[in-house]
């Protein structure tokens, strides 16, 4: 399983932290990764570290605002999350890969969790 927190209402500029913690599964072998979606919008990956040198990429949406971390003793990912803007007004979905290269497609994708809902206010 794998359970997001830390979603809710901020105005624009400000900043979240969204957690994911991950329960049943070796987490320290598993690529992390954040994707969103927007109401009438597809699946949007925005985020990924891998398991072995913790390497991580980002959308361009995400460079320079967001940062992705693990701890793999907590076996929890994180999201931080500054300066938003409206438009990261999304559902936020915390995923499980044994492969990388997940933000290019949500099908290698093993695991994902509920979501949490980011909502920014202008």
């Amino acid at each position: 399983d794998l359970v997001e927190s830390g979603g809710g209402l901020v105005q624009a500029g400000g900043s979240l932290r969204l957690s994911c913690v991950a329960s049943g599964l070796p987490f320290k072998d598993y690529v992390m990764g954040w994707f969103r979606q927007a109401p009438g919008k597809e699946r949007e990956g925005i985020s990924s570290i891998n398991s072995d040198d913790d390497a991580t990429v980002y959308a361009d949406s995400a460079k320079g605002r967001f940062t992705i971390s693990r701890d793999n003793a907590k076996n929890t990912v994180y999201l931080q999350m500054n300066s938003l803007k409206p438009e990261d007004t999304a559902v936020y979905y915390c995923a499980a890969s044994v492969t990388p290269g997940i933000l290019s497609t949500t099908s290698r994708v093993n695991h994902w969790g509920q979501g949490t809902q980011v909502t920014v206010s202008s």
